[in-house]
């Protein structure tokens, strides 16, 4: 099987600040550095290094050739990466405190010029049963959706950056849907539906340092999964880690719970170091990690 992921690819700036900036506050920071993420790409290279077959749909601009190239690197089907000319590759404005909580500000650029051609092709390769993942750094995520729903793809979601109306776009054609307690308040104030009753199989919430809760709408059960207490360093990344595992553990035929499991080791890991794409945990330190 193969995971087809329609996917955001930044260059990740990260600025290592005492504290997050408030409102006309100016900060110096204490270090800068530049690496490979965008909600996709962390995707993308989390379903890689736990060893499924990754398939990359996105778009980079021609001074983004290097973040192609390293997702490459990392095990990732780049072949349906377009490099658009007239475009710039998105990227990302990242604020980390001394507590290892962040700041984010996006500037979408390549990542919203995707074609529905480039998507139709990509994903007329699928075979029945692959996974199709996409989330709300790019466009053409209900065309997506949709198409992989016909192809009998299995539709996964993560919904963040959250958006109301891009939600209920997809909605009707997901089998898997991952967010977190902010965004499931806000899709349940949007919809008028409580999360354990919307109309997709399984719900995964995240819940932070409490863990997760998976929600399965078929058999009308909930289990929740505590978090591994580790000292934390950066949250960048880990929820995209977390995602990126528990498709592959699933993809890989493990049942949900295991591959949940699995994903939660990846993403404890994950916020030991400072990073996104490129420090992402291999299978390898996930199953020697002793979590």
């Amino acid at each position: 099987m193969a995971i087809y992921n329609l996917g955001s690819i930044n260059a990740d700036l990260f600025y290592q600040v005492p504290h997050l900036p408030g409102p006309g506050e100016t900060l110096a920071a204490k270090s800068m550095t530049r690496g490979l993420g965008g909600k996709g790409a962390n995707m993308s290279v989390a379903a890689a290094r736990a060893a499924a077959l990754v398939s990359h749909i996105g778009a980079v601009g021609s001074d983004g050739t290097w973040a192609r190239q390293r997702l490459l690197e990392y095990g990732v089907d780049t072949r349906h990466i377009a490099v658009m000319d007239q475009q710039s590759t998105g990227h990302a404005v990242i604020n980390v405190d001394e507590d290892g909580e962040n700041a984010i500000v996006l500037f979408p650029g390549a990542n919203a010029e995707i074609t529905e051609s480039a998507v139709g092709q990509a994903l007329s390769e699928s075979a029945n049963g692959d996974t199709l993942l996409i989330q709300n750094e790019t466009n053409q995520q209900a065309y997506a959706a949709k198409m992989g729903k016909e192809l009998g793809m299995y539709v996964a979601y993560a919904a963040a950056p959250f958006d109301a109306a891009s939600v209920q776009a997809v909605l009707p054609y997901l089998d898997f849907l991952i967010l977190n307690e902010v965004e499931a308040a806000q899709l349940t104030e949007e919809t008028g539906l409580a999360v354990d009753n919307l109309p997709v199989a399984d719900v995964v919430i995240t819940l932070g340092a409490k863990g997760c809760r998976w929600i399965n709408s078929i058999e009308k059960t909930s289990q929740d999964f505590p978090a591994h207490k580790v000292d934390v360093v950066d949250t960048t990344g880990a929820g995209d880690t977390f995602t990126g595992y528990l498709l592959a553990g699933r993809d890989r035929g493990m049942p949900i719970a295991q591959a949940i499991g699995l994903a939660m080791k990846a993403g404890a890991l994950m916020v030991t170091r400072e990073g996104t794409a490129d420090v992402i945990p291999d299978l390898k330190e996930v199953q020697e990690s002793g979590l």
